[in-house]
């Protein structure tokens, strides 16, 4: 059954300060919760690239099983001018890979190893008037996306969505799709509060932990963190305890089984 909201944490102090918030924040999301032996997406870093992607290829999960059994399957959801090397390591792998970018000028593209398609995720489905429109719906939820292209299962979902990643979590979360997804790739964006994510500066960062507290529950583990040296130390607007302004997570779920 879908949820309508996500279970909030306890606040972190009794007096609900940001500087708490942010300390019990921080702190969670820079502590993996998991070992992970082996990682596909450093290697890119040596060549020079971010290396801030990486995806979890330890035979205590299911991926490394999954590309071997030819039954891997990415998807990618970026705005075009991401670092794809993770895709690219992956697709050369074995794996079915589907990046989504609504700025591609055609529907659907086959391009070297992957597929490209003229789409990207949201929170919501689009409004259908809208849709007439436009011909085409340009943003769907992951559930919609699944549905159309008659997948059950994505081994690796990697998003970075330029601050509209906590409603699009919330909606995995709140609709259930999170069991459909073996590793969550998410870059964090912590400058502001977000898309539609409203309240005060402890609110905000109250409803981020929950966020990622709901991920736990739903046997995630995270195993992988990178911040970028390069952006700037923002945390919603300030420099507070020197946190970077993004974050790049992989969580890996414990529960699909070999």
């Amino acid at each position: 059954t879908p949820r309508w909201h996500i279970d909030l944490e306890p606040w972190a102090s009794e007096n609900h300060s940001l500087e708490e918030e942010a300390k019990r924040f921080l702190n969670y999301i820079t502590t993996p919760q998991v070992l992970c032996s082996s990682l596909v997406g450093e290697e890119a870093a040596q060549e020079g690239s971010k290396g801030a992607w990486a995806a979890c290829l330890d035979p205590k999960y299911s991926l490394s099983h999954r590309i071997q059994s030819k039954h891997c399957r990415v998807y990618s959801f970026g705005l075009g001018v991401d670092d794809r090397s993770l895709e690219r390591s992956l697709a050369r792998s074995g794996c079915e890979v589907h990046c989504f970018d609504p700025s591609l000028k055609q529907p659907h593209l086959q391009q070297a190893e992957m597929w490209l398609h003229r789409l990207s995720v949201d929170w919501r489905d689009p409004n259908p008037a809208i849709v007439a429109q436009r011909q085409y719906a340009s943003t769907k939820k992951l559930a919609t996306i699944l549905n159309d292209f008659g997948h059950r299962q994505v081994d690796v979902l990697k998003a970075d969505m330029e601050s509209a990643e906590w409603k699009i979590l919330e909606n995995l979360v709140l609709e259930g799709v999170l069991d459909s997804v073996g590793q969550l790739l998410l870059e964090l964006h912590l400058h502001w509060a977000g898309f539609e994510v409203g309240g005060d500066d402890p609110s905000v960062v109250r409803y981020w932990f929950s966020l990622l507290r709901e991920l736990e529950r739903a046997n995630f583990r995270l195993f992988h963190v990178h911040s970028d040296p390069a952006k700037p130390h923002l945390f919603l607007h300030k420099n507070i305890l020197n946190a970077s302004s993004a974050y790049t997570l992989s969580w890996v779920n414990t529960q699909w089984k070999l």
